[in-house]
């Protein structure tokens, strides 16, 4: 079995992320004392998990930081992503972590250092500054078309808002042309194509959102709730001025999911992603893995 110093066992808590209730948003597998895990051990434990990601926490390198994760998706490692951040926090704080600023969790991740605070019963956190902009070219355009099977007279904007993961957002002109989407069955690793549409005045939320990606295999999975393009997504809508101060968004009832998101816009410009999380197994020990 491997341990740590400090005889810390390496164990695995399962976590869901984003539910309006629990087990019904985005499940999360959280291996805590990783440090002796190689990165190929991490990346063949989330394929047999099987879930969207799988999250390995370790001692952090920066001074500032609180805790140190790789986050790891079928097909390789990330250097961001937004459930698995809410529920490494989540599963951290649980295991006895102390935060060094009192309400404040700074985690340290591929793309550095993410704030996550409490907010009532919610965790939220910063989202990361955009590393790309702008309108998606010709063929990009109708590739995450192809790949999201919407229809091109539902599309408003087809835009870039990439925060790690690649995600390329089709804003659509209703929830209801979001849930009408019929994803393709493949496409070229490394695709992450979000769709958001408003909601209805009767719904509980402000926007629908769905999100596809390819899996190792090239077979296009759909996310049942996604941090990181709500992230995205967020940041783009309060910029342009088509959301101000706070929303909720809906995602996952495609998946048998029932996510609730809910999306804020501090007065210094910051924006933060919330939801609750919830341990569903805790302290399961792993063996020494091949």
């Amino acid at each position: 079995m491997l341990k740590r110093k400090g005889d810390s066992v390496m164990h695995l808590d399962l976590v869901d992320v984003f539910g309006s209730v629990a087990m019904k948003g985005n499940p999360l597998g959280v291996v805590h004392a990783a440090e002796d895990l190689s990165a190929e051990q991490m990346l063949a434990l989330t394929q047999w998990l099987g879930f969207s990601e799988t999250t390995f926490l370790l001692p952090p390198t920066d001074p500032a930081a609180d805790y140190r994760v790789r986050i790891f998706y079928p097909a390789g490692e990330l250097p961001f992503a937004g459930h698995p951040t809410l529920g490494s926090c989540h599963a951290w704080l649980e295991a006895g972590g102390m935060p060094k600023r009192t309400g404040m969790v700074v985690q340290e991740c591929g793309v550095g250092l993410i704030d996550v605070r409490q907010d009532g019963e919610l965790l939220a956190f910063r989202a990361p500054e955009l590393t790309r902009t702008g309108q998606l070219t010709d063929e990009e355009r109708a590739e995450a078309v192809r790949v999201a099977g919407v229809k091109e007279e539902a599309i408003v904007e087809a835009v870039h808002v990439a925060n790690g993961p690649k995600w390329q957002l089709l804003r659509l002109r209703s929830a209801e042309d979001v849930l009408a989407a019929e994803p393709a069955t493949e496409a070229p690793i490394g695709t992450d194509v979000g769709l958001a549409g408003p909601a209805g005045e009767e719904a509980d939320f402000d926007w629908e959102l769905r999100a596809f990606f390819a899996n190792q295999h090239g077979a296009i999975r759909e996310d049942p709730v996604t941090g990181s393009f709500n992230a995205g997504l967020a940041m783009h809508l309060f910029a342009n001025g088509l959301a101000q101060g706070s929303y909720v968004a809906a995602q996952g009832c495609k998946t048998g999911a029932d996510g609730r998101i809910v999306l804020t816009q501090d007065d210094d410009g910051s924006v933060w992603v919330g939801g609750r999380c919830t341990t569903i197994a805790r302290g399961a020990e792993l063996p020494a893995l091949a």
